[in-house]
């Protein structure tokens, strides 16, 4: 698989991956079908962000003549770890953590899950600063980035 660090997905364009990791191969006929039916979307707007997808080596097209099919060469995995990496670096680092606390009071965690997140934030613990530093603007001075008393 290619690194994903490379590969910027846009919203429409993930829910086109998301069919095609869930599938793992699928063919244009399977992809058209299916994001008509749960997006609503016609041939050519499915069609063409296939083809950015394909520009972008996110998804390679298998076989020479019709019916193609589809593979993804990006994981699923390491797509959302880049995308949601990405989002943490245009945010504000003191903000970081609340948002952290944010996404996961509202999402459902396996039981697995959370015993992972306890062991990251243990090991995270013993090295982690008393406060982190904004990073918004070079100066330093960030009274704009204060942690309001109502969000600790």
């Amino acid at each position: 698989m290619i690194d994903a660090e490379n590969v910027t997905i846009s919203d429409s364009e993930w829910e086109i991956m998301r069919v095609i990791w869930t599938l793992h191969q699928v063919t244009s006929r399977q992809l058209i079908d299916t994001m008509h039916e749960t997006q609503g979307w016609s041939d050519s707007t499915t069609k063409t962000l296939l083809s950015r997808l394909i520009k972008k080596a996110a998804v390679r097209q298998i076989g020479e003549h019709r019916p193609f099919s589809f593979e993804p060469i990006v994981t699923e995995q390491e797509s959302m770890a880049t995308a949601a990496i990405d989002l943490f670096d245009r945010m504000c680092a003191m903000r970081a953590g609340k948002t952290l606390e944010q996404v996961i009071n509202s999402r459902e965690l396996s039981q697995s899950d959370i015993k992972q997140l306890l062991q990251v934030l243990t090991a995270k613990q013993e090295t982690a600063p008393e406060m982190v530093e904004c990073n918004c603007l070079p100066d330093g001075d960030h009274d704009c980035c204060e942690v309001d008393s109502n969000e600790k």
